[in-house]
């Protein structure tokens, strides 16, 4: 039986009249990739916020890793990695040093902070990288290591808020291999992303238009439903009815 480790009914998001996120269901399998589209101001961050414990909801229910979103936001996260384009890695600290200390943070012991420390070094290839500063990094690297220090201590579920923005396109390909690699092994990706041929890797794709999802379904089949052949007809279709600018 399928798991269910992300599961919302009506989750809203007020902010005085304004209604950021309005009433959005959904659920997500174990080990499932799943895509979380939508234009600026769509409200994907606002929910992303929330399912990250990060935002306590207006109304609605919400479990994350089997934790309530109202109820037990520390569990959720202890249970989830997340990974931003914007922040990730300290620069001023060398890859080794920045591996330490994330696990230390997700709460390995010293041994496992040892075993998972040389296991990422060697998975990556960066042994002559090790004990330099993650400032030296070229861009693509460091997004590759920011997403494996995201999942060092196994979690449930990683959420990926624009992970490859800026990355070339090879780098990015390498990238999506590490995501398919830590699907196999049961981690839930949850990815927001503006690269809308990187929605064609996901197992299921939702874009959310003002606040709303207004479609969920595999690539495939929104691609047959709207009548096109790229998710970017897809998107492009559906942002159109946009009224808002800005998240």
């Amino acid at each position: 039986m399928t798991e269910t480790v992300i599961s919302t009914k009506k989750l809203t998001k007020r902010f005085g009249d304004f209604v950021a996120v309005d009433e959005i269901t959904f659920d997500v399998q174990k080990g499932e990739i799943f895509g979380f589209l939508g234009a600026n101001g769509a409200g994907k961050t606002t929910a992303m916020r929330m399912l990250c414990g990060l935002s306590i909801p207006s109304s609605g229910e919400a479990t994350v890793a089997g934790f309530d979103v109202f109820r037990e936001p520390e569990e959720i996260k202890k249970n989830i990695g997340y990974m931003s384009q914007r922040f990730s890695l300290y620069d001023d600290l060398s890859v080794m040093e920045n591996i330490e200390f994330y696990a230390g943070i997700y709460g390995l012991s010293d041994k496992e902070i040892a075993e998972k420390s040389k296991e990422l070094i060697d998975k990556l290839g960066l042994q002559k990288e090790a004990k330099k500063l993650v400032a030296s990094l070229p861009l693509g690297w460091k997004q590759k290591l920011s997403f494996s220090v995201a999942i060092v201590h196994q979690p449930k579920i990683v959420f990926l808020d624009e992970p490859t923005g800026g990355v070339d396109p090879s780098m990015r390909r390498q990238f999506w291999d590490l995501i398919y690699d830590a699907a196999e092994k049961g981690i839930t990706i949850f990815v927001t992303t503006h690269y809308l041929d990187e929605a064609e890797y996901c197992n299921r794709v939702s874009i959310m238009v003002d606040g709303r999802i207004d479609a969920l379904d595999s690539p495939s089949n929104l691609r047959k439903k709207f009548g096109v052949d790229t998710m970017d007809e897809v998107f492009y279709k559906l942002a159109r009815k946009a009224k808002r600018s800005a998240d």
